[in-house]
């Protein structure tokens, strides 16, 4: 019976599990994206997540907590600089995970793990242009061809 096993032990034991965890986590901190496979990719959400609601808050014991998961001081520095600048107003929710397809070798189903505000395609706030929603033509258009219909009558004439 599986009575209180929460969360996936990726057939590791508790330090591999935590050690590859961090790395990934530093990795993600890092690259902004990782393409891994999709039950890494959930325990890597439930990983990283509390982390980064750590460093919104920025004082020297959630630094100290940060750094105890992470091992990288590279990492929890950009993390606390920039990240957590970029989700200060997000509730929570920071990683997407997309799923990719099956892995070549052996058939693996991967996915890619992207933090959500670093994203300009998906994220509908970001610097994109904004879309024309009018279905009909503009008034400029319309006074375009008045004026041309105009000029060909005259021409005509």
């Amino acid at each position: 019976m599986r009575h209180g096993k929460k969360f996936n032990h990726l057939g590791r034991k508790t330090a591999h599990r935590k050690a590859m965890l961090a790395n990934m986590t530093c990795s993600l901190i890092e690259h902004k994206r990782i393409n891994t496979t999709v039950a890494k990719a959930k325990a890597l959400r439930l990983f990283a997540e509390p982390i980064i609601t750590k460093s919104k808050s920025d004082t020297t014991h959630n630094r100290r907590i940060v750094f105890a998961y992470l091992r990288d001081k590279f990492a929890v520095t950009e993390l606390f600089k920039e990240i957590s600048v970029k989700v200060a107003d997000r509730p929570g929710g920071y990683l997407r995970i997309i799923k990719l397809g099956n892995r070549q070798g052996d058939n693996a189903p991967m996915a890619m793990v992207e933090f959500v505000d670093y994203n300009e395609i998906y994220n509908p706030n970001g610097t994109k242009a904004k879309k024309t929603t009018r279905r009909g033509r503009s008034k400029k258009a319309d006074d375009a061809q008045v004026e041309g219909s105009t000029s060909e009558k005259k021409s005509e004439e």
